[in-house]
């Protein structure tokens, strides 16, 4: 995300998210299509589906900070 405006947006979209947030399989889908529309881009149900179980299987716990360095490494 290049844009300033954008990723601040979307970082106040994922402010406060907690694990039990990201292992909800109905919120992570919410801030997923939240997201999305921030950036104006469309997913299909395929890809929105794929990104929700990638979320899901990685169980991560945005106040662990060994997670959020993996999550790091795997997007660099």
């Amino acid at each position: 995300m290049k844009q300033p405006a954008l990723k601040e947006r979307v970082k106040q979209i994922v402010d406060g998210v907690t694990k039990a947030d990201l292992q909800n399989r109905h919120t992570v889908r919410r801030l997923l299509r939240q997201i999305a529309s921030v950036l104006n881009e469309s997913i299909s149900a395929q890809q929105e589906e794929a990104m929700v179980q990638f979320v899901l299987a990685q169980k991560i716990d945005p106040n662990n900070t060994f997670h959020l360095l993996k999550l790091w490494g795997m997007f660099r």
